[in-house]
């Protein structure tokens, strides 16, 4: 496939309502969409392919199953080139979710769910500090996620001329 694919209007209906509801099935968004059930099948296999979709996840409230601290980290590596070893010794902290390489002040902008403030403090004294190219940290703890939500695909506007 090319790699410049352009999304048509039919394409961004069938994302925009498997991003509201990654669970809704084919059929359903065949009859919202107007399509067949097939023609919902081809295109998310062709986005698919093409690296757009990458899978659907659940979303859970971890505070419910024990992990109430979410926690942000601000990490200053010793020069740029540790980055990667640095991302995966992160990787293999189970209670780190997401990584991200930045500008600024920080090498990497880490997410980090815990049980508590004292397991956020073992994993930061007791495994991210000893991390090989790490100089330093900062650590913010989220009182509250006000919202967390998937961009909304913009309408294609199609030129009448």
């Amino acid at each position: 496939m090319a790699r410049n694919y352009e999304l048509d209007d039919t394409d961004r209906k069938i994302l925009a309502l498997l991003i509201e509801d990654a669970k809704t099935p084919y059929t359903e968004i065949a009859r919202k969409v107007h399509v067949s059930g097939g023609t919902v099948h081809v295109r998310m296999a062709r986005l698919e392919e093409l690296g757009i979709v990458q899978g659907a996840t659940l979303k859970i409230d971890y505070q419910k199953l024990g992990f109430g601290v979410r926690a942000f980290l601000g990490i200053y590596l010793q020069k740029s080139s540790v980055y990667e070893g640095v991302v995966k010794a992160l990787r293999e902290i189970p209670e780190v979710v997401s990584i991200d390489f930045t500008t600024g002040a920080y090498g990497i902008f880490a997410r980090l769910i815990c049980r508590d403030t004292n397991h956020l403090r073992e994993v930061l004294h007791g495994q991210i500090q000893l991390i090989d190219g790490i100089e330093r940290t900062e650590t913010l703890i989220s009182l509250e996620e006000a919202f967390n939500r998937p961009i909304q695909l913009p309408e294609i506007k199609e030129d009448n001329d």
